[in-house]
C-alpha cells in the first residue's frame, strides 16, 4: 500500500462532500428548483387527485353522487335551522335567500374540504413519502386539485337551484372562472400549511374540525352578515367581510344571484380577494418548502 498522502487528508467530512458535488439525501433544493421539480410531477399531481376523487366514495352504492348530495343535505339542515327557526334570512326574499344559502355552503364547502384534507396531506401518506422521491409538495397541491373538481362537478346542481329559484345565467356568471381560481390559490396556501403542521402535529386532524366550523360560523355562509349585523359598529361588520371565506362566497353570489347585488359586498373585494390567494398561496408554498427534508423522517 502506498503512503503518500492523500490530498483530501486534513478536510473535513463537509469539505470532501462540497469538493466532489455531493449532496445529503434528502436535502430540500432551492426555491426555485423546487418549483422546476414540481412542474415535472405535474401529470402525477393530477393522476394522483384523479385517482383520490375515484375512491373517495368508491364503497358507497350512491358512489359520485355523494359529491352533490352531502353539500345539499348539509344546505337542508343549515335552511331548517337558520332560515326556518332562527329566521336568519332577514333582508333576503325566499327565492334569494335558498340560493345564497347553498351557494354559501358549496363554496364553504371547497375550503373547509381542502384544509381537512391537506392536514393528512403527509401523515396519513407517509408509506408514499419515505417509499419515493418527489417534491412533498405535489400531495397537498394535490388534494386541493381533488377538492376543485369535486366542486367543478357539484356546481352543475348549483346552477340548476339557481336558475330553478329565478336567476337568469348572463355576463356576470363569467365571473366564476375568476373567483375559483383565486380561492382554488387560497385553499391550495392553507393546504400546504396545515400539512407541514399536520405532518408533526398527527393530533391538529382531530382539532381541525372544530376551528373550520368556528370558522364557517362566522364568515356568513347561513346569514347576510351585512344585513344580521345591522346597528353593529362598521369595523366589525367590515372585518368579517374582509375574511377570506366570505370575500369568495359573496363574490360568487354575486356573479350567480339576481338578487344579490355590489351593495352587499365590501369596497376592493377584488383587490382584497386576490391579496388573501397571493399572500396565502405563496406564504404557504414557502413555509411548506422549508420543512422540505423534514417530512417522513421519525
Amino acid at each position: 500500500m502506498s503512503d503518500r498522502p492523500s490530498p483530501d487528508d486534513g478536510l473535513s467530512a463537509a469539505d470532501v462532500a462540497a469538493k466532489y458535488g455531493l449532496a445529503v439525501s434528502g436535502a430540500r433544493p432551492g426555491l426555485v428548483e423546487y418549483v422546476r421539480q414540481l412542474w415535472g410531477r405535474r401529470h402525477f399531481i393530477l393522476a394522483f387527485s384523479q385517482a383520490k376523487l375515484t375512491a373517495q366514495y368508491s364503497q358507497a352504492k350512491l358512489g359520485q353522487l355523494w359529491q352533490v348530495a352531502t353539500p345539499l343535505l348539509n344546505a337542508a339542515v343549515y335552511y331548517f335551522i337558520f332560515g326556518v327557526i332562527l329566521k336568519a334570512s332577514r333582508g333576503m326574499s325566499h327565492d334569494t335567500y335558498i340560493p345564497f344559502l347553498v351557494t354559501g355552503v358549496f363554496v364553504f364547502t371547497f375550503t373547509q374540504s381542502s384544509i381537512m384534507a391537506g392536514v393528512r396531506a403527509i401523515s396519513g401518506n407517509l408509506g408514499l413519502v419515505r417509499a419515493l422521491h418527489f417534491p412533498r409538495a405535489s400531495l397537498p397541491i394535490s388534494f386541493a386539485l381533488q377538492q376543485l373538481q369535486q366542486l367543478l362537478f357539484s356546481m352543475l346542481v348549483l346552477f340548476v337551484v339557481v336558475i330553478g329559484f329565478g336567476s337568469v345565467p348572463g355576463l356576470s356568471w363569467l365571473l366564476i372562472v375568476p373567483v375559483l381560481v383565486l380561492q382554488f390559490l387560497f385553499n391550495t396556501g392553507l393546504a400546504l400549511i396545515v400539512a407541514r403542521m399536520g405532518s408533526k402535529t398527527p393530533d391538529l386532524a382531530q382539532l381541525m374540525p372544530f376551528i373550520v366550523r368556528t370558522w364557517m360560523y362566522t364568515s356568513g355562509v347561513m346569514f347576510s352578515i351585512s344585513n344580521m349585523l345591522v346597528g353593529r359598529p362598521e369595523w366589525f361588520i367590515r372585518a368579517l367581510q374582509v375574511n377570506p371565506a366570505a370575500i369568495y362566497m359573496d363574490l360568487m353570489r354575486f356573479a350567480l344571484i339576481d338578487g344579490y347585488g355590489a351593495s352587499n359586498l365590501p369596497p376592493h373585494v377584488w383587490a382584497i380577494a386576490a391579496f388573501w390567494a397571493v399572500v396565502v398561496a405563496g406564504g404557504g408554498f414557502v413555509y411548506f418548502w422549508k420543512a422540505e427534508e423534514r417530512y417522513g423522517r421519525g
